[in-house]
């Protein structure tokens, strides 16, 4: 193909001499010797269009303006206002309402522009004067183009700039960026209210709790991370007529997936900075219920399905299925936005310690004797009702264990796999074009040379998205045997008709709450003093959620708290019977 292109085009090079011409994906042509760049370029079809001379031999101390051809102005909020409908159109790709995007997460985002008045103000720094007009016109332009899903956001027409991309309204370049404004976006000293990458997710989940969808917070953060929704090298869906140059990369360029509480406090910080009225009731019936969600990391874990019915038991006696618990409300004195998913999974985790304790000894204990009545009912001494499928300790952590090991050596190997480096190549700044271009060619050909050779192909294969991290059952690729059906008759007991659990002691670390500002994170000195299987059940969870220990831990003293920790109640699990 480079041939038929280049065919008829004799100069030669500038730098070794040599015509031996080729053509870059952007369509520029460079020399095959010594991967020099000129400015021909294969949409050129007329020789006499152009200097005799195309190669850059030097550069020219004046600033040109180039035509408005292939470029257009555009606004660093005009960026993240693209993002944003992207990550949107991927959601409802993977089965979110369409009203999450055109009645929600549009309201949201207007309502920001307008609260932090970044799209409709009149400001001027530097060389760059935006004037926005809050009309009615304005505001059908950007929701068309947000809403019905255009290739391009119209703010930059809005703002009534004159220039070019990379060039102000009043004819002086802007040779920092690509955008009109990147060099006094980063310089604003109101940094709570400007716009980042993780906020756009902070906007996703926000919008996602209002429609009551079952995406968690942490299944949003995973869906990002397999690349399910666009947030790591985005700027590449950039349309080509938005040029991305120099200190646009320090805003739109990120090299790590946010932690879970990082978005978590964005989303607080937005829906507190955009004055956002009280959510929709979580009832019983919305899957972020922590009966509903708890089942489905039950269904994971692996756990039987009796088990549910002590979770729901818990939350009945902590209040924490109440629609007013739920809810979150942005408008109230001290608002709490509960983490759904860490919530039930502790839920879990109090359970589990409410039936075997989780002190290094009675679960294990609890697990010989099940062990022991299953060799008995085998030589046919006794018989119960369940036909001895007990649910036995022992044998769930035999099982979930090497399933946990391979889930984790998996995800290391996909993160140390990561293509972080993005396929365009970012231009820092217009001297170091050249040399930029030309050692992106230099890699491209190597990276092509070792795939011809080694006959690999190094880019990884986006993964289907799922629900479950794990596969229990007999079919193939499953990770273990299912667990679901276990009963646990032997961990309760029934005396006049009522069923009691058989451990009666229950620990639990300390839950009084620290000073706020005085105390941090306890985990770490903590953690080398709790038992085993706790710290372990801990992990098994946090894999699940893609959190750190320390989170959960801290939601199950929350659970604790409310469980045990309140006036006139023993630290038992007796409060558990009925």
């Amino acid at each position: 193909m480079d041939e038929e292109i280049t065919d008829g085009y004799s100069e030669p090079c500038g730098q070794c001499g040599s015509v031996f011409w080729g053509v870059s994906d952007g369509g520029q042509f460079f020399c095959k010797n010594c991967h020099n760049v000129i400015e021909r370029t294969k949409d050129c079809d007329d020789m006499n269009a152009v200097l005799s001379n195309s190669r850059i031999s030097s550069l020219s101390t004046r600033k040109r303006k180039q035509s408005g051809k292939g470029a257009r102005d555009w606004m660093v909020i005009e960026g993240f206002q693209l993002i944003i409908k992207l990550q949107a159109e991927a959601l409802v790709k993977l089965g979110v309402c369409p009203q999450f995007k055109t009645d929600v997460l549009w309201i949201f985002w207007k309502r920001y522009m307008q609260k932090t008045k970044q799209a409709y103000t009149r400001e001027l720094a530097n060389s760059v004067s935006c004037s926005v007009d809050l009309s009615s016109d304005s505001e059908a332009e950007s929701s068309v183009a947000f809403s019905e899903a255009s290739s391009h956001a119209e703010v930059a027409s809005m703002n009534g700039a004159s220039a070019v991309s990379g060039y102000s309204s009043d004819g002086r370049s802007s040779v920092c960026s690509g955008s009109l404004d990147a060099e006094q976006y980063l310089r604003r000293k109101e940094r709570r209210k400007l716009m980042s990458m993780p906020r756009t997710l902070a906007f996703c989940h926000l919008a996602l709790l209002w429609v009551k969808e079952a995406i968690t917070l942490a299944d949003l953060l995973r869906l990002v991370s397999k690349g399910h929704v666009p947030y790591i090298n985005v700027h590449e869906l950039f349309p080509e007529e938005m040029r991305f140059f120099g200190k646009d990369a320090l805003i739109f360029r990120v090299e790590t997936i946010p932690t879970y509480s990082k978005v978590h406090d964005e989303a607080v910080e937005l829906a507190a900075l955009i004055d956002l009225p009280t959510f929709p009731p979580v009832s019983q019936d919305c899957l972020l219920h922590p009966a509903l969600l708890s089942l489905r990391y039950l269904m994971d874990a692996n756990l039987p399905d009796e088990l549910h019915t002590l979770v729901c038991k818990v939350i009945q006696k902590t209040a924490m299925g109440k629609d007013s618990f739920l809810t979150f409300d942005p408008t109230g004195r001290k608002p709490t936005l509960l983490c759904y998913d860490l919530q039930a999974a502790a839920l879990i985790v109090v359970t589990m310690k409410l039936l075997f304790r989780l002190d290094d000894k009675v679960e294990w204990k609890v697990a010989r004797k099940a062990n022991k009545k299953g060799d008995e009912m085998k030589h046919g001494k006794k018989k119960t009702k369940r036909g001895g499928k007990m649910f036995n300790l022992r044998t769930w952590f035999m099982v979930v264990q090497p399933a946990l090991e391979r889930a984790r050596e998996k995800e290391t190997q996909a993160e140390a796999m990561r293509q972080w480096k993005s396929k365009k190549p970012i231009i820092p700044s217009s001297k170091h074009k050249t040399v930029i271009l030309k050692r992106r060619r230099v890699v491209e050909q190597l990276q092509s040379t070792f795939q011809a050779l080694s006959g690999s192909t190094p880019e990884q294969k986006v993964s289907s998205p799922s629900t479950f991290l794990f596969l229990w059952g007999d079919k193939n690729g499953a990770d273990g045997p299912s667990l679901h059906h276990k009963c646990l008759d032997n961990l309760m007991i029934k005396k006049q008709k009522i069923c009691r659990i058989v451990n009666r002691k229950y620990w639990h670390t300390f839950l009084r709450k620290c000073p706020p500002g005085r105390c941090g994170d306890h985990f770490k000195d903590l953690e080398p003093t709790l038992p085993r299987m706790y710290v372990w059940l801990l992990g098994l969870f946090s894999f699940i959620l893609g959190v750190e220990d320390a989170q959960l831990h801290n939601a199950v003293v929350q659970v604790e708290r409310r469980l045990l920790a309140k006036p006139g109640r023993k630290s038992t699990p007796e409060n558990l019977n009925e």
